[in-house]
């Protein structure tokens, strides 16, 4: 078939797995119906004109062909996976929120697709009916897939009811049915708890299973190395004390501690670079921007939300996307492109109640903070003991690419900039 392709008007109009079949084919781009977002061509759309061919031949589709094609566009629009973000190639089906014959408005969700990093509803592209469902619960699918199709119309009435008379009959002679079979089987039911087997098994989520993975791989790529100290709070507890009502009042959101240590710590990857760097291949990415990822858990597993260029952050502005990122995680509405790039990580384990711990890796990155619970404890201020407020920190951090004296000088200081908040603000 010798055919033009103009590779970027392709790119333009097609998605990517279907701008691959039509290079392959080397069909024409202007004989493809598009049933996407703005008529863009599926992955589904092309395969269905690769079927049109081999039933009339090799482009000889008459005007009646062509008709029955612009008919399907215009009463039937296939249900396509979406675009799921970077590097991320397939989902699993894990929910029909919709069956077929449903109706549903534009923009209503249909299927629930769960990713490794996020869960994402498709929406309906047109109002009408569910006409067929081609994949199931639990399957594999991916970008550009058909998961079934959606048939323009109108919402159907609702079906008439039955009189009262007939459902209080119909009830009632169920529940003598019911009552018989009980009867019936009542030795059958008789359960000796006591040896019965109390377990229960259930599959791991797509997200589940991409947590374990990806920690896994940490532990057995990353030369993985932790380094402890502890932070007096005592300043930062005044701070917040003194300035709370009068941040909340203007700002419309509390001043929380995550905003000091994300601060604490852009200063201290400034003048450590190393522990904002990761490893591609032979050679050491340095990053000359701060994207902080914020460790999030949540009913499905451990998620890190990224706050971009948190360098050229505000206070308010990095405590108001710490909470949106919070609301969007327990409501599973994060986007990939919420948790992507990300350069160093802050884990919080305090708020669980963990005193210490040794935070794994988030690959690529090559270092992550773990905050701890904040615990008065007797420590030595000139020579003399007094209660502090105090934090345990943990850094732990790649040793192939970070020394041992960066690393704890990095924590260091992280902590003089916590417990001198005026560093913070003059970079010293």
């Amino acid at each position: 078939m010798n055919v033009n392709i103009n590779v970027e008007d392709i790119l333009m109009r097609t998605m990517p797995s279907a701008a691959k079949l039509i290079k392959e084919n080397s069909l024409d781009i202007n004989k493809i119906i598009g049933t996407g977002r703005n008529r863009r061509i599926t992955k589904g759309d092309v395969l269905l004109h690769l079927k049109d061919i081999d039933s009339f031949g090799k482009n000889k589709l008459n005007e009646q062909d062509k008709k029955l094609s612009i008919d399907r566009k215009d009463t039937t629009m296939d249900i396509i996976v979406p675009t799921l973000g970077e590097s991320i190639v397939e989902a699993t089906v894990s929910k029909w929120i919709r069956k077929e014959g449903d109706y549903v408005e534009i923009d209503d969700p249909i299927v629930e697709l769960e990713t490794d990093k996020v869960t994402l509803e498709v929406p309906a592209s047109i109002s009408g009916l569910i006409d067929k469902i081609d994949i199931s619960e639990g399957e594999t699918v991916e970008v550009g897939q058909v998961l079934g199709s959606l048939k323009e119309g109108e919402k159907k009435p609702s079906s008439i009811k039955k009189p009262d008379t007939e459902k209080k009959e119909t009830t009632e002679k169920l529940s003598e049915q019911l009552k018989e079979e009980f009867k019936q089987n009542s030795e059958v039911l008789e359960i000796d708890v006591k040896s019965s087997n109390q377990e229960e098994r259930v599959p791991m989520s797509r997200l589940r299973k991409a947590i374990s993975k990806r920690l896994k791989d940490a532990q057995n790529n990353a030369a993985m190395l932790t380094t402890y100290n502890e932070v007096d709070m005592t300043k930062i507890m005044k701070i917040r004390s003194n300035f709370q009502p009068a941040f909340e009042k203007k700002y419309s959101v509390k001043l929380g501690f995550m905003s000091f240590f994300v601060k604490a710590s852009i200063e201290g990857l400034r003048e450590f670079p190393s522990v904002n760097a990761e490893i591609n291949n032979d050679e050491i990415v340095y990053k000359n921007y701060y994207n902080i990822g914020v460790a999030v858990g949540t009913s499905e597993g451990l998620v890190v939300p990224v706050l971009k260029n948190a360098e050229g952050m505000s206070f308010p502005e990095i405590e108001k996307n710490i909470v949106n990122f919070g609301s969007k995680a327990r409501d599973g509405s994060l986007t990939i492109s919420d948790m992507s790039h990300g350069t160093f990580t802050i884990s919080n384990g305090g708020i669980y109640g963990s005193l210490m711990s040794s935070p794994i890796l988030n690959p690529p990155q090559s270092g992550i903070l773990g905050m701890h619970k904040i615990q008065k404890r007797p420590v030595a201020i000139d020579d003399k003991i007094e209660i502090r407020p105090m934090m345990y920190l943990a850094l732990s951090y790649d040793h192939r690419i970070i020394d041992g004296r960066e690393a704890v000088s990095f924590l260091v200081r992280v902590k003089e900039n916590l417990e001198d908040p005026q560093r913070i603000l003059i970079g010293v």
